[in-house]
């Protein structure tokens, strides 16, 4: 028989290590290594013989590529982010911070789908008579949803089982526990086994189940990484505070793209469809303002007109600060430093400040001439036409590079009245764009030129 050898093993992301160590080297989880046995596959060893169940192997040819059936949840900006609509059998896990509209929105569509469809909503939290009473505050349909209060998985799955819902809600996850563990509920052990078993019923039964998750002090969904992993489809909700409006946007989807971006505003009867996002992005002014520009990104799989706003003023310390909102900083840093070198426009005395209105979030590099455009703007006093639309990536040698769906970005614009866009000359249209005057540049300094 061969020889068992002994694994550590991390509770949180299952990552294997030679040596115990209290800090798992992969997610950084304090305590969840625990020693494992292994036993070798091989001669000798226990496995060899292994009278299991035979399973039926295909080829991928065999395997069918019909589309996966989908139905509406009833927001359109919901569908969009999951890709279409809800996928039977999928889970879906809805984080974001405390009174953001998670559990507002997801009784929404609970109530909305439950006059075609049977819908279990499992709360964990709050009691029946807090649901029922939100529902009647928002105005929503009550008689057909379905409602239980319960924290027990297994308990939950039997009654789900029984009652056969097409979709079901679990408020929260962090609320559940299961059986077997005797952590408490909330715990990284709790909440993946709960996880687990949910998604495995949900395979089974082809039930639609969204969760609910709680966030970390830093924004991360709470409990152990591999939960992001089990489910399907993960989805963060942005806004709070002082803002209206709330943007979905879903980092991880088996069934549709990735960064897809769902807009909503927060009325007093509940969460509502922002049907041109475009439109809450842009303020205009009476008379055109120094450092505003209006850049158009693309977010999953439609352009959005944003406004970035950039504010130059003299450093009164040794070292200049370079602050951002809805932009990384870093790289602010290099393209100040690319203004600078094929620019000819130094800021090394200048504190530098960025703002993308309305809270939106630019991951990508297309709004790079949108804010060198801005700083310049800011750092001579001299507002740019309010009519003007820019986007492009800037490398480091000064180069003006084309972005993703340049035609689409220009229609958009088109749509919101501008007639003038500076973009890099590869995205410029062959026929033109009725309605907007193109100039397509390839080197920062004619970008600057073409501006001011």
């Amino acid at each position: 028989m061969a020889k068992e050898k002994k694994t550590y093993i991390c509770l949180a992301c299952k990552a294997q290590f030679s040596k115990w160590a209290g800090q798992c080297g992969e997610c950084g989880e304090w305590n969840m290594v625990e020693e494992q046995e292994v036993c070798p596959v091989g001669p000798g060893s226990r496995f060899q013989g292994y009278a299991g169940v035979l399973s039926e192997v295909h080829t991928m040819a065999e395997v069918s590529l019909e589309k996966a059936p989908r139905f509406s949840t009833g927001l359109s900006e919901l569908d969009r982010v999951l890709g279409g609509g809800l996928v039977p059998g999928s889970v879906v896990l809805i984080g974001g911070d405390p009174g953001v509209g998670k559990s507002t929105g997801l009784l929404q569509v609970c109530c909305n789908l439950s006059t075609a469809k049977k819908v279990l909503y499992v709360t964990g939290e709050e009691s029946l008579q807090q649901i029922a009473m939100r529902a009647k505050r928002l105005g929503l349909p009550e008689k057909h949803l379905l409602m239980l209060a319960a924290t027990q998985v297994e308990d939950i799955c039997a009654t789900a089982a029984q009652e056969k819902p097409a979709v079901m809600v679990i408020d929260s996850i962090q609320t559940m526990q299961v059986a077997q563990s005797n952590s408490a509920p909330g715990s990284v052990s709790q909440v993946r086994e709960s996880a687990a078993m949910l998604t495995q019923f949900a395979k089974q039964s082809g039930t639609a189940i969204f969760l609910v998750g709680h966030v970390t002090k830093s924004g991360d969904l709470a409990g152990p990484r591999v939960l992001e992993h089990i489910i399907d489809v993960v989805c963060y909700i942005e806004g709070g505070g002082d803002s209206r409006y709330r943007v979905m946007r879903a980092v991880k989807n088996r069934y549709g793209a990735v960064n897809e971006l769902g807009v909503f505003a927060m009325t007093d009867t509940g969460l509502k469809e922002v049907k041109n996002p475009s439109a809450i992005f842009l303020s205009r002014y009476e008379q055109p303002m120094p450092g505003s520009v209006v850049m158009v990104i693309w977010e999953g799989s439609r352009p959005l007109l944003v406004e970035i706003q950039a504010l130059v003023d003299d450093s009164h310390s040794e070292m200049p600060r370079r602050v951002t909102v809805g932009l990384e900083q870093n790289r602010l840093a290099m393209l100040l430093a690319v203004l600078h070198r094929h620019g000819s426009v130094a800021t090394y005395d200048q504190d530098v400040f960025i703002n993308v209105v309305g809270g939106v979030r630019v991951t990508e590099t297309s709004g790079d001439l949108a804010l060198l455009l801005a700083v310049l703007s800011s750092l001579k006093n001299k507002p740019l036409p309010d009519d003007l639309v820019v986007f492009g990536e800037v490398g480091l040698a000064g180069e003006i590079r084309p972005v993703p769906n340049g035609q689409e970005r220009l229609r958009e614009a088109v749509k919101h009245g501008f007639k003038r866009a500076i973009v890099p000359k590869a995205n410029v249209p062959k026929g033109g764009i009725k309605g907007i005057e193109v100039v397509g540049v390839t080197r920062l300094a004619e970008a600057l030129d073409a501006a001011v």
